[in-house]
């Protein structure tokens, strides 16, 4: 219960003690007192005729008559009069004093701001963090399992899982959400996304049939077609990858943060298929990519409070992805680590680091470079892996960068 209930209610109390006693003085008290007052009149009425009666001045059978109608009036006007008026009056003040509450939790209810009473939606948004980002990711995943019924919910959760780079839990989002609007090419490609990163970041196997599928649905889906052409890469078909880099090029925006990526995997799979270079409307770069090599040299070290956690053996994995567009990372180095490694470490990426010659350095204006040390050796993340991430960043240039958190 927040204060500010148990406030309000402090208050809320002493004012219905104070109305209580105002209430009991001004009515129940009040009328009691006039009841005596009347009986205490009657009664000298009373006296003043017997005075009369033994005057002479009225006969016996007046005397009595007059005598019995004081009486009447004297029982009229004593305590039943009085305990009716203050049960009258106990009543209407009990109606009152129960009114008050109940008005004022009306009123609040209707024009107050009740989010203002949880902490949580009361903090400025300069204190959201990573932690609140997890704790909302979870409370949708707990609504995704009460009421597994919204696509929409298990989309965003697996864009959401992406993000945070949990791929299995991406990919059995996306499958949820696919079983509820099947056929969707925009699904099957993200489902072929994470299950490619989920299996060690390669596209053979079930991502190729989930790509099929999605340009079965949609032949022009670009996340679908950039897929594809990276997956005949892999396959060594350079000429389909070319093929399907340029229906990618054709339908991508011209603002599109992929189009760098394409428009230099085009170059790089006809010239492995021995075809002449690309038209220069296709393959002419464009302002996210310089088309010049990149390097970036990377100094990482390693947060005094984890170097106990080292062991030997472990695989430190430094990698550098797109601030915006593809997970895939664009650069990637790898070595053994251990409790006698001297920190901190200077690695350098490079074009030739590219996991797909259209994912590279040089075809993106911004970069973010993380690091991750792996106790399984698997490039894929796991709970208890060492992690740091830097700011997005030119491509090109130096980079520092400090491992300081546990998975």
């Amino acid at each position: 219960m927040s204060t500010f209930v148990l406030v309000a209610a402090a208050l809320t109390t002493v004012v219905l003690v104070i109305l209580w006693l105002a209430l009991r003085r001004a009515d129940i008290t009040p009328g009691v007192d006039e009841a005596a007052s009347n009986v205490r009149i009657l009664r000298v009425q009373l006296a003043e005729l017997r005075a009369e009666r033994d005057a002479g001045t009225i006969d016996a059978p007046t005397f009595e008559a007059s005598r019995a109608e004081l009486e009447r009036r004297v029982l009229a006007e004593a305590a039943p009069t009085a305990s009716a008026a203050g049960g009258r009056s106990l009543r209407g003040a009990t109606l009152l004093l129960l009114a008050v509450p109940v008005i004022a939790v009306a009123v609040y209810a209707t024009l107050g701001n009740r989010e203002g009473l949880d902490p949580s939606l009361a903090r400025a948004p300069s204190h959201f963090g990573p932690q609140d980002v997890d704790a909302m990711v979870e409370r949708l995943a707990e609504r995704m399992k009460a009421d597994p019924s919204d696509p929409e919910g298990w989309l965003l959760l697996g864009r959401s899982y992406m993000a945070m780079e949990r791929f299995d839990a991406a990919r059995d989002a996306f499958a949820q959400a696919l079983q509820r609007q099947p056929g969707d090419a925009q699904l099957l490609a993200d489902l072929a996304d994470a299950t490619a990163m989920a299996q060690g970041q390669v596209l053979l196997g079930e991502p190729e049939k989930l790509i099929a599928q999605a340009l079965q649905a949609d032949p022009e889906n670009l996340k679908a077609l950039a897929l594809a052409a990276t997956a005949a890469l892999l396959r060594r078909e350079p000429k389909a990858a070319a093929e399907y880099f340029e229906r990618a090029l054709r339908v991508a925006p011209p603002d599109s943060p992929y189009r760098s990526g394409l428009q230099d995997g085009l170059h790089q799979a006809r010239a492995a298929a021995g075809l002449p270079p690309a038209p220069a409307a296709a393959a002419a770069p464009s302002a996210a990519g310089t088309g010049a090599a990149a390097r970036l040299a990377v100094r990482v070290l390693l947060a005094p409070t984890l170097a106990d956690k080292l062991r030997e053996g472990d695989t430190l994995f430094v990698f550098a992805r797109a601030a915006e567009g593809p997970r895939i990372p664009l650069a990637i180095a790898r070595q053994v680590v251990g409790p006698g490694t001297q920190w901190p470490v200077a690695v350098t990426l490079d074009d030739a680091m590219a996991m797909a010659p259209q994912f590279r350095l040089s075809g993106f204006e911004r970069v973010v470079v993380g690091a991750r040390i792996s106790r399984s050796g698997s490039a894929n993340p796991e709970p208890g892996d060492l992690e740091g991430q830097g700011a997005p960043m030119s491509p090109a240039g130096s980079a520092t960068l400090t491992i300081d958190k546990i998975r």
